[in-house]
């Protein structure tokens, strides 16, 4: 179990806030994830992706950066490669249908009072409390 914490977690959600909320008034954009990873390596003829790739670029670098400022993150992957690679193709194949990611619905389309980005939510957050169950105590997958 990991400890809570409380005054990093608020500070995390506020640089969140902050950041999509630049985003949409400064670049008229949403930061979904799965859209502007999609954007930056598939762009459409009249859009930009130089804005998209300092976006992809700055997520591992504030994480670098946070790591440097407070020592060394801990990690830890309870899975082994295959089941991790099966997740991810799970996962992309959730992005695409149900039209966008955790941060595109669940950041910034919430925010904005979007009914479909909280039925994509709740949506999410119920398969996933179910994967969870499944994978740990009906099926013991992961331990």
């Amino acid at each position: 179990m990991t400890e809570f914490t409380p005054m990093t977690s608020t500070l995390g959600g506020l640089l969140l806030g902050l950041s999509t909320a630049v985003l949409l008034l400064g670049n008229g954009r949403v930061a979904g994830i799965s859209g502007v990873l999609g954007q930056a390596l598939w762009p459409a003829a009249d859009e930009r992706r130089s804005w998209r790739m300092v976006f992809l670029v700055g997520l591992p670098l504030g994480a670098l950066l946070v790591s440097q400022a407070t020592g060394p993150l801990e990690t830890e992957i309870a899975a082994g490669p295959t089941l991790l690679v099966v997740a991810g193709i799970l996962v992309g194949f959730g992005t695409r249908l149900g039209n966008g990611c955790t941060s595109g619905h669940g950041i910034c389309g919430m925010s904005r009072g979007s009914v479909r980005s909280l039925t994509a939510t709740l949506t999410f957050i119920g398969v996933a409390g179910l994967v969870v169950f499944v994978t740990h105590h009906l099926v013991g997958i992961i331990q």
